[in-house]
């Protein structure tokens, strides 16, 4: 299922064991694991000419802003994993989705698009597949918080470094960093006049253009540029019309402003635009079923079965589209106050998207319309902090957070002009050549003459489907701090507190025009049930052929041949029972809008976040803290076709007749999900070589998980998760020209209590889709040739194997009346990942400025099945997605 590298991931594993050993004895060992909460305030003010500003330091002596203060990761009590211009140069890592081969508590996955980029710390994270589901892992960009993936920067211009907080960081960050955060933060302009341009070409025709310039305006204003494109073609082939998917197609501008008009004061100015225009993403059938033959017999395709990952081929009817357009502004001042520093971060953002994809996946025009959809972000931000720098024992930071966003997100599925055949087939019709609905016709002829109602003609027709349409409102604001007490010269105590309020109102105007899904079938049922038993009577009774016996002579029948009129009954109930069996091909009926009388569809939400650290200098080599942390994330709305009441909700809706026809129980939201983290960590620089381990017990109560059922999500609040796990991060500088890094984490993940999963009660087993072992293992040479430099680098990334789901939902049956998920989990089991991937570059560096360098990611062509969910409409067929294969290419960079 899942194609492997014969001969390497053996030996690659004794080479990792073997660098984690000899890393581990002090002096020869370094890391960076430490910076505790990079969000904000990233005004890098340093006037170094660009070209000399590569890393600001190595290993632990690198600058973070971590805490909302300027320290070195060596001094910052916190697990923080930083990444450096340099190395994002250097291996060619175009976005915040390429770091996970240089982070390994980092796990980004992508499914149908863009704006489905899920980020996880250390095992936590929270699909980006729904709009409704603000993430678990925040993101923020020069201290501005982006709140979902499609609205994240879509590559990574004039960066100084990216810091990726480990665990709950909600004390400074709110309601949205319960896991992790990730903080980009860019180069500052520069009074001294300096930039960059670069080229790079590669392998499916890739073309990567960007530049960056700054300097002076005047002598109290600074100013720079950048802008980039990046475009590549499609590496999967869509058999159907020959088009390629996949591909690359995005630019990006940011223009700043750095005004200095005395020491105590400056104000930075940023605005940016970016877009991204890409057929993405191809979805391949890894699993066939009878559903699949029945896609054949109405003219549809699939990809070739068993499912191999090199082949890169699809067929889709749909060609799929992914448009987010991205625009933001955002001012940031720090007035200077003797020893105190008061900071002001105000942000405005807008995203959109607009998404198609074949909705089914394959090339029959059974399905159309938009799987994704549209949607549009308005989001506003403002932060007021005021910092001490205090010479004495006591020094805080004190603070205020105000959110506010509008979200608005359509979706559609449209019928085809198949699926009407495709049905047909479904329900038990031939399968002729040309195909035929003959199915169909009989059923909607016996439905008119039970309901009196006309459906001739008007199942399963094309254009009928389900138009999604709903708005949210967030308002949320924060109130924060920390203290720091020096005990004594060497320990430090810190202390930290953070209030979220979180309101958010939601509005659905869904509508589904599918004549068939709105059919109440047990009620249909019982008039065919009716009708039967009343003819069958009438004909014992010797009424005339086809009569019905009246309510008088049922009653008659049933008192005086009480035997007969049973076994009636019996055999009509079996008669009409396929009646129900059709209930399956109701994909889409009606939604329940809210707010209605029963449900508010508003949520009021609050609670307190906390944090208590002692941080001791053992030696000025040597640093170790414990901590205590929780995080808080507030509850979430599902904004998907797959929202519905709660049982309770569903009963009330029911009494007051409110209820639309076929209404079943769900979820319509998720309840606040709240962490914890005991931690405990070491840090160690002794000059040539640095190290960080740390050792932590995080857990999270009523987790936020969402399900793809393949149409729509499912909301679900996990009761309590943990995970146990020991991190390390160092370096080591052997000889001059010599860097080595090795970056490992160990998680053991479980579920205490899930009694209520959508797969059944999952209490006590373990977390099957996240790596038990991540390890980055990396080197660099850099040697002098004159005044010139060649450099030589590689990483390898490794990611122990893992089931990619826990179980499919289409495989659920119900016996006797109960739901079992044996079969559920045995059809997921054999679909496992392990990353074994190879990234290498050459560079040659000239004084002068120019570097040319030749590169390549993934180079042993690692070929995983990244997720996998239930096929629309094609019940047991099983699709999924794939991760990129081998690229490679050329690039030149001047800098001056």
């Amino acid at each position: 299922m899942i194609k492997t590298v014969s001969g390497f991931a053996g030996p690659a594993r004794f080479a990792l064991l073997a660098g984690v050993a000899t890393l581990a004895f002090p002096g020869i060992a370094q890391a960076q694991d430490t910076a505790a909460q990079d969000a904000q305030a990233q005004t890098n003010t340093d006037a170094d000419n660009y070209a000399d500003a590569e890393d600001s330091g190595t290993g632990n002596e690198i600058i973070v802003t971590a805490t909302k203060r300027e320290q070195t990761l060596q001094d910052v009590p916190v697990a923080v994993s930083v990444t450096t211009a340099e190395t994002i140069e250097r291996a060619q890592i175009r976005d915040v989705t390429d770091l996970a081969t240089v982070v390994p508590s980092l796990r980004v996955t992508q499914s149908q698009s863009q704006f489905a980029t899920t980020y996880s710390v250390r095992g936590f994270g929270t699909s980006g597949n729904n709009l409704g589901l603000e993430p678990s892992v925040a993101v923020f960009v020069d201290g501005v918080y982006r709140s979902r993936a499609i609205a994240q920067i879509s590559d990574l211009p004039d960066i100084q470094r990216v810091e990726v907080l480990r665990g709950p960081q909600s004390t400074l960050f709110g309601k949205n960093a319960s896991a992790g955060v990730i903080s980009i933060v860019s180069k500052a302009p520069s009074f001294d006049f300096g930039g960059s341009v670069e080229a790079s070409y590669g392998n499916y025709d890739a073309m990567v253009v960007k530049g960056y310039l700054t300097g002076p305006i005047t002598d109290t204003i600074a100013a720079s540029v950048s802008a980039g494109y990046n475009r590549r073609d499609g590496y999967v082939t869509n058999l159907y019309n020959n088009d390629d998917l996949n591909n690359r197609n995005r630019w990006f501008a940011r223009a700043q402003m750095l005004f200095e008009p005395s020491d105590t004061f400056k104000f930075r100015l940023i605005a940016d635009t970016d877009k991204i225009d890409e057929k993405c993403c191809a979805v391949f059938n890894v699993q066939r079923s009878a559903a699949t033959s029945a896609v054949e017999a109405v003219g549809g395709r699939v990809n070739p079965t068993p499912f191999d990952p090199d082949a890169d081929v699809v067929y889709s009817d749909v060609v799929p589209t992914s448009i987010v357009k991205n625009w933001g502004v955002s001012g940031q001042g720090d007035l200077e106050l003797g020893a105190l520093t008061l900071t002001s971060i105000t942000a405005y953002r807008d995203t959109k998207l607009n998404a198609d994809q074949d909705v089914d996946f394959n090339s029959a025009r059974t399905a159309t319309g938009a799987n994704v959809g549209q949607a549009h972000l308005k989001t506003f931000t403002q932060e007021l902090r005021l910092a001490s720098d205090f010479d004495g024992p006591l020094n805080f930071l004190i603070g205020g957070y105000y959110f506010n966003e509008k979200v608005h997100t359509q979706d559609q599925i449209v019928y085809g002009p198949d699926f009407r055949n495709y049905a047909n087939i479904l329900i038990g019709g031939p399968i002729t050549s040309p195909p035929n609905d003959a199915a169909v016709d009989s059923i909607e002829a016996q439905f008119s003459a039970l309901t009196g109602q006309n459906y001739i003609n008007q199942f399963f027709q094309a254009g009928q489907g389900f138009f999604n349409d709903m708005r949210q409102k967030d308002e949320s604001y924060s109130i924060f701090g920390n203290v720091d007490f020096d005990i004594s010269e060497a320990l430090t105590l810190t202390l930290g507190a953070n209030y979220t309020h979180d309101a958010k109102d939601i509005v659905t105007d869904s509508v589904s025009t599918d004549v068939f899904s709105g059919l109440n079938l047990d009620a249909i049922r019982a008039t065919a049930n009716q009708v039967n038993i009343a003819r069958t009577v009438g004909g014992f009774l010797g009424l005339p052929a086809g009569t019905l016996a009246n309510a008088q002579q049922l009653a008659f029948f049933q008192t005086n041949f009480a035997p007969q009129y049973a076994a009636i009954v019996a055999g009509v109930n079996a008669a009409t029972a396929p009646i129900l069996a059709l209930k399956p091909l109701q994909f889409l009926p009606p939604f329940q809008n809210c707010p209605n009388a029963v449900e508010s569809c508003s949520t009021r939400d609050g609670d307190w976040s906390w944090t208590a650290r002692l941080a001791y200098e053992v030696s000025p080599t040597l640093n170790v803290y414990a901590s205590y942390a929780t995080g808080y994330k507030a509850p979430s709305f599902n904004l998907s076709r797959d929202s519905r009441p709660t049982a309770a909700d569903v009963a009330a809706l029911k009494t007051a007749g409110l209820a639309v026809t076929n209404l079943a129980a769900g979820t319509r939201f998720a309840d606040a999900e709240n962490s914890t983290v005991y931690e405990l960590g070491i840090k160690g620089n002794w000059g040539l070589a640095s190290a960080n381990l740390t050792f932590f017990r995080q857990s999270i109560s009523n987790f936020q998980t969402n399900t793809f059922t393949g149409t729509g999500f499912i909301f679900s609040n996990a009761d309590k998760q943990t995970t146990d796990g020991v991190e390390f991060e160092g370096m080591v500088h052997p000889r001059d020209e010599l860097t080595l890094t090795l970056a490992v984490t160990y998680l053991d993940p479980k579920y205490d209590s899930f009694p209520n999963s959508p797969l059944g009660d999952r209490s006590g087993e373990t977390i099957g889709n996240i790596p038990k072992l991540t390890a980055v293992f990396g080197g660099q040479w850099d040697q002098p040739i004159g005044e010139d430099h060649l450099i030589l680098r590689g990483d390898y990334s490794y990611a122990s194997p893992i089931q990619v789901e826990p179980g499919l939902l289409a495989f659920v049956d119900v016996i006797n009346g109960q739901r079992d998920y044996t079969r559920a989990r045995a059809a997921a089991r054999p679909f496992r990942s392990e990353v074994n991937n190879v990234n290498a570059s050459l560079t040659y560096a000239m004084a002068m400025g120019l570097e040319v360098s030749v590169w390549g990611r993934n180079l042993l062509n690692d070929r995983n099945i990244t997720d996998i969910f239930d096929s629309v409409a094609q019940d047991e067929s099983i699709s999924g997605y794939t991760n990129q294969p081998r690229t490679y290419g050329v690039s030149a960079r001047f800098k001056f």
